[in-house]
């Protein structure tokens, strides 16, 4: 009986012994990866990259073209996705990647919450009247975009109290075959009136989104129930002349997500008679390039 115990005893040592030298000669090995991040501004986008252990780098960006720099900076001729992917040969030869969905549109540089209107300064997309006559009380307008909104500033010879009415003329797909056609406007097909009492949202009338029904030769609008199809940014009035921004949401006026636009402007008194026009007095409307 003391000889089993002692056989056995030396075969859950020698188990014991072969798990424990089993475990040595397979050591578990660290799996090494790519690891980069990003920061997109508009076209231009900014690759940060942090992986180790490496001897060098290739980028293919995912427009026909790379870099082997370690952290490049790369701009985008066009807006769209694009699958980026890194490269990296390890110290030991091996190569390793890694990829990562890049998306990229034109930005703007509009804020509306910053209660000042000084980023305008840097736009350059300036619409202003041929006359005083042909604008009336419209002196100047401005427009710009990013995938989100198109973003309005307006600048004419109003009081805020005055609650003076503003119509939206848009002809959002860009095609005189639909929509209203008018000579207050003319050279358009307006699908949407955006109409009320913009820069006083106290007003009695709100500003409102309507969408043409019927023939074009008609006059019919259908009142639209779509909540924030735009933001009010910031108003000022100094010596009886009004500036304010605006955004129009391009995902909620159907039809704004394509390439361009047209929008005609006229201004109105509280009771509907017409003081001021942008582009000007039975000009055609002002055609907007969104495609970017």
């Amino acid at each position: 009986m003391k000889k089993f115990k002692y056989i056995l005893g030396c075969l859950l040592l020698g188990s014991l012994a072969i798990g424990f030298q089993a475990c040595k000669k397979n050591p578990e090995l660290a799996v090494k990866d790519v690891v980069f991040t990003d920061s997109v501004k508009s076209y231009t986008v900014s690759f940060y990259n942090t992986t180790t252990d490496a001897k060098s780098f290739r980028w293919d960006f995912g427009d026909s073209t790379s870099s082997t720099q370690t952290s490049p900076v790369h701009t985008y001729k066009t807006k769209g996705k694009h699958v980026v992917t890194l490269y990296a040969t390890l110290n030991n030869g091996n190569v390793i990647n890694g990829s990562t969905i890049i998306h990229v549109s034109k930005s703007s540089p509009i804020l509306l919450n910053d209660n000042t209107l000084a980023d305008w300064d840097t736009i350059s997309n300036i619409v202003i009247p041929p006359t005083a006559a042909s604008g009336g009380v419209v002196q100047e307008a401005k427009f710009d975009y990013d995938s989100q909104n198109i973003y309005v500033y307006m600048k004419l010879a109003v009081h805020v109290a005055d609650q003076n009415i503003f119509d939206f003329y848009i002809d959002s797909d860009n095609s005189s075959a639909t929509g209203l056609i008018t000579g207050s406007v003319p050279g358009g097909g307006y699908d949407f009136l955006l109409e009320g009492m913009l820069i006083d949202p106290q007003g009695p009338t709100p500003f409102t989104q309507y969408q043409h029904i019927g023939a074009q030769s008609a006059f019919s609008f259908n009142a639209l129930s779509i909540a924030g199809f735009f933001t009010l940014g910031t108003v000022q009035e100094v010596n009886g002349v009004t500036s304010f921004e605006m955004a129009l949401s391009r995902s909620k006026i159907s039809g704004l997500t394509g390439p361009a636009c047209k929008i005609g402007i006229i201004v109105s008194t509280s009771g509907y008679s017409a003081i001021g026009y942008l582009p000007g007095n039975g000009l055609p409307p002002v055609s907007l390039d969104i495609s970017q």
